[in-house]
């Protein structure tokens, strides 16, 4: 039968509000569930586990699913001009579907290139 490790001991400390908030601001960066845990952790020399969130990288994380959305929405909007296109029958029709992927060509373009701006931006942000 294995032998049970029960905590039985307290260990009370005051501590300044200074001190407080840094050992919470490390508390909250790790993956400890408890700060007795993270506290027993640190006291006792054991590695902690630290989260690390990398802001720019979540900035762009989020700027791309945000424009590949839009994309997505661009080229079903593509998709359904080209079936369009399949089913004309007059040249009146010709012509308004041709304005029509114009201005889907545009702003696709326009998209593409926000693209490409922002991934420069956070290029010259990473090689800094």
């Amino acid at each position: 039968m294995e032998e049970q490790n029960n905590r039985t001991k307290w260990l009370h400390l005051r501590l300044t509000p200074d001190e407080y908030q840094k050992i919470m601001k490390e508390f909250n960066t790790s993956t400890c569930r408890k700060i007795s845990d993270y506290a027993r952790k640190n006291l006792l020399q054991k590695p902690i586990i630290s989260t690390y969130r990398n802001q720019s990288l979540d900035d762009f994380m989020a700027e791309m699913i945000r424009l590949r959305g839009e994309l997505n929405a661009i080229g079903n909007n593509f998709n359904q001009a080209v079936k369009k296109l399949h089913t004309l029958h007059q040249i009146n029709d010709f012509k308004h579907w041709l304005i029509s992927y114009e201005l889907e060509k545009k702003i696709l373009f326009n998209k593409v290139d926000e693209i490409k701006k922002h991934i420069q931006k956070f290029a010259e942000t990473w090689l800094q």
